[in-house]
């Protein structure tokens, strides 16, 4: 069994986040390439994100801290602390509307 502290990797990543040039950090918590479940700490600054791609297979995402814009199409979707959301299964991206730390959750098929 392994343990992890994300309040701790948020911290830790929100400042590796505002250190870099493009207002990100990421890592994986859970899973790998061996593993079909995949969880990764995502560390945004504010007015930074991903730009629009294609769903990875069925995930979500879990608000730890901050505020996040979620965008598919015209429809968009955001998320505080606290907040989960399930992404749809078409291309997206997402904005950090202030520094935010998210756990994109995806199950590969």
């Amino acid at each position: 069994m392994r343990k992890f502290s994300l309040d701790a990797l948020a911290r830790e990543h929100l400042e590796r986040a505002a250190a870099a040039d493009n207002g990100r950090s990421a890592t994986t918590v859970y899973g790998g390439h061996e593993h079909a479940l995949r969880q990764t700490l995502l560390a945004l600054t504010a007015g930074t994100g991903l730009s629009e791609h294609d769903s990875p297979g069925e995930a979500t995402l879990l608000v730890l801290r901050g505020r996040v814009r979620l965008t598919s199409g015209d429809t968009a979707w955001e998320g505080r602390t606290g907040d989960l959301i399930a992404i749809p299964p078409a291309r997206h991206a997402l904005e950090a509307l202030e520094d935010a730390v998210v756990v994109l959750t995806v199950v590969k098929t």
